[in-house]
């Protein structure tokens, strides 16, 4: 009869609860064996708690219960270890009320005995219950900001009469949103005015009027918008027009009593968290008509310059220094344009003004003058620095340009044209020896005369680079043949070795204007202006064997007694061309020495005119196959150079004759000659 009444109390307890039952050690009552064990576990459904009571607990008793133990766990969390003999009162005290799993949680237990046991032990016996979870009971689980209402498996929330429950389904807010579009005036307020606004308000007014108007805001006096100790705005007022959003505001100062929003479309935002007891505002609104701004095209100003326009007027708007007009999305060179105040507003033509981008300097490709570094950007004030790649250029100008306003990169003066990157002119890398002589002469040493240059057709005879493009000969050396013919060396001093080294490219042979060429070469009895240009096709690669002489200034006066150096593979004592490059030291001689001209086989007497100097030392002078050769000054230098180009080898008396004197056309004469020539020639 006592079984059936406790079999008719656990029924009826399961229909109040998802699931009950008991659980016990193995043996139970009678006694657990050595090396017993159980492994159990039950969880509860979402919105259910699984509970465990003992009510049974007699196991070995041990140190740490290391021998045998009951170990509780709730979701993987070890909550109780248990052994010995415990009473149910103090299961009921302290043991059981921690047997309990989070909501839709799980308990599990084990069991273990060890291999012996010194008497009798009953086990342990429990009573596991499934039932509901009250979450509103429960602080961490109550998510409602209002009203809890707990059912079976869940809870849901409601709200006081004027609020609303938000999409979160746990906080309530007031729903204070108004649409006043189309009124002129009007005004509105934070819900409950002039009482303390709602907790969790989220409201949005919107004002809304003709294109032509704009409106205008009132705040009331009294402004109270709940603000935290670190001035921050707890809760927020925003105004948002269709230029931009002025706030948040809180606390007790209003925003400004008056504020112009020029715009005809205006949203009013205010939200409030859960605390707090603060009054809100009350804003009056209107409309007038609209106004254009100034300052609104940024990077200018515009003349004349009010604090507002009214439809119809038109001002200039004059672009920042470093800034141009930007019309319909193309850059122009322009910095002011016109624009008109129009009735909604806004100005037109609306166009901007942008910063000037000077872009990279253009460079000629393969170019000797290059970039330090490529900038980071190219616009208005930004930098550059140029350089030379070869050592044997230099920089002609500034290093460092700036862009300026006009989008031009210029020089520190205001230079728009580039730096060049000129020749180093008249440099040795050899020191030139102060014993030497072409009619007797010495052998010169790889780079001692560097821009020496040896032709071999149409007549054996010399030249001089004077750049990496261009060269400098006697007349009569090249006045017969076309260009593209002429066979002229370089970087060598070995004559032979030209047989194994291709010539370089002649483009152009250009005579000076003012040569007249004799009958015949044998008949010839004047070499005035015995000068000409060579350019060849291609820039030579400069190097320490070859290297330009420099051209001497226009106001150079060549002294007499003045010491230089003649150079050339002409003839020598022995009257045979010579293989090697040979150089003489020589004195300027002067005019009437000069103007004493040999006389000529044939008979007669050359004419020596003021565009020539002659030259010439004991036993030494230059000779037939120097023509065109170069006479230098000074005769030597120990910082190797620089050095200049003071004369052309061009006539002289038969080198058998011991005459001594040679002729040379004088190079200061034709500078300008010169220059202009190959400038003229540049771009071909």
């Amino acid at each position: 009869m006592l079984r059936s009444s406790f079999l008719l109390l656990l029924l009826c307890h399961s229909s109040s609860s998802k699931l009950l039952g008991w659980v016990e050690s193995p043996g139970y009552p009678s006694g657990y064996p050595p090396h017993a064990s159980l492994n159990w576990s039950r969880c509860a459904p979402e919105g259910h708690i699984l509970s465990l009571k003992l009510i049974h607990l007699d196991l070995e008793d041990s140190q740490d219960c290391e021998n045998d133990a009951l170990k509780v766990y709730s979701d993987g969390d070890q909550i109780s270890i248990l052994c010995g003999t415990v009473a149910f009162e103090e299961l009921e005290s302290t043991v059981n009320p921690l047997l309990i799993s989070p909501p839709g949680g799980c308990l599990k237990l084990l069991f273990q005995s060890d291999y012996s046991n010194p008497k009798r032990y009953h086990g342990f016996r429990g009573f596991y219950t499934i039932h509901d979870f009250d979450e509103c009971e429960d602080d961490l689980s109550n998510k409602c900001t209002q009203f809890c209402h707990n059912f079976v498996g869940g809870y849901h929330c409601s709200c006081h009469h004027g609020y609303q429950l938000a999409e979160d389904k746990h906080t309530c807010n007031v729903s204070c949103s108004k649409d006043l579009s189309g009124r002129n005036r009007g005004e509105t307020s934070t819900p409950s005015w002039p009482d303390s606004y709602p907790e969790n308000a989220n409201c949005l007014y919107t004002l809304s009027v003709e294109p032509h108007r704009q409106l205008v805001l009132r705040f009331s006096a009294v402004f109270d918008v709940e603000q935290g100790p670190d001035g921050q705005c707890k809760d927020a007022l925003r105004i948002v027009t269709q230029t931009g959003t002025l706030g948040p505001f809180c606390g007790t100062n209003p925003p400004p009593s008056r504020i112009s929003t020029h715009s005809n479309q205006v949203q009013i935002y205010f939200t409030s968290d859960e605390t707090g007891e603060n009054k809100g505002f009350r804003l009056h609104f209107e409309t007038i008509e609209k106004v254009c701004q100034p300052g609104v095209i940024a990077n200018s100003k515009m003349t004349p310059h009010n604090q507002e326009y009214k439809s119809g007027e038109t001002v200039t708007v004059t672009c920042d220094v470093g800034y141009v007009v930007n019309s319909h999305g193309a850059l122009t060179l322009s910095t002011q344009f016109e624009t008109t105040c129009q009735s909604t507003g806004s100005w037109y033509p609306s166009y901007s003004c942008e910063i000037v981008d000077c872009g990279l300097p253009l460079l000629e490709s393969n170019s000797i003058l290059e970039l330090v570094d490529l900038p980071e950007q190219t616009q208005y004030n930004a930098e550059v620095q140029f350089m030379c790649s070869s050592e044997y250029y230099k920089l002609q100008g500034y290093d460092k340009y700036t862009c300026n306003a006009t989008g031009n990169w210029v020089s520190p003066v205001g230079n728009a044209d580039m730096p060049k990157c000129t020749e180093v002119c008249g440099v040795t890398s050899n020191a030139i020896s102060s014993s030497g002589r072409i009619l007797g002469g010495a052998r010169a040493n790889l780079g001692e005369i560097p821009w020496q240059l040896l032709i071999k057709y149409p007549k054996r005879g010399g030249a001089s680079l004077i750049n990496d493009q261009w060269a400098v000969t006697a007349a009569h050396v090249v006045d017969a043949v076309d260009a593209t013919m002429i066979q002229i060396f370089g970087g060598l001093v070995d004559g032979k070795a030209s047989d194994r080294t291709d010539s370089l490219t002649c483009e152009r042979v250009i005579i000076h204007p003012g040569y007249e060429k004799g009958i015949s070469s044998d008949k010839q009895t004047n070499y005035d202006n015995d000068i000409a240009l060579v350019k060849f096709k291609f820039r030579v690669n400069l190097g320490p064997n070859f290297r330009p002489i420099c051209l001497p200034d226009v106001n150079r006066v060549v002294l007499e007694n003045e010491q230089g150096t003649v150079s050339g593979w002409g003839s020598t004592e022995k009257s045979r061309k010579s293989q090697f490059l040979l150089y003489a030291h020589i004195s300027v001689y002067s005019l009437d020495t000069c103007r004493n001209t040999p006389v000529l086989p044939r008979g007669g007497t050359m004419t020596f005119t003021k565009n020539m100097l002659c030259a010439g030392a004991d036993g030494k002078d230059s000779c037939g196959g120097d023509s065109g050769g170069p006479f230098i000054l000074p005769m030597m230098s120990p910082a190797g150079g620089p050095y200049h180009l003071a004369g052309i080898v061009s006539w002289g008396a038969p080198c058998k004759d011991g005459a001594n004197k040679g002729y040379y056309t004088k190079v200061q004469n034709y500078i300008e000659w010169i220059k202009n020539t190959i400038e003229e020639h540049r771009e071909e």
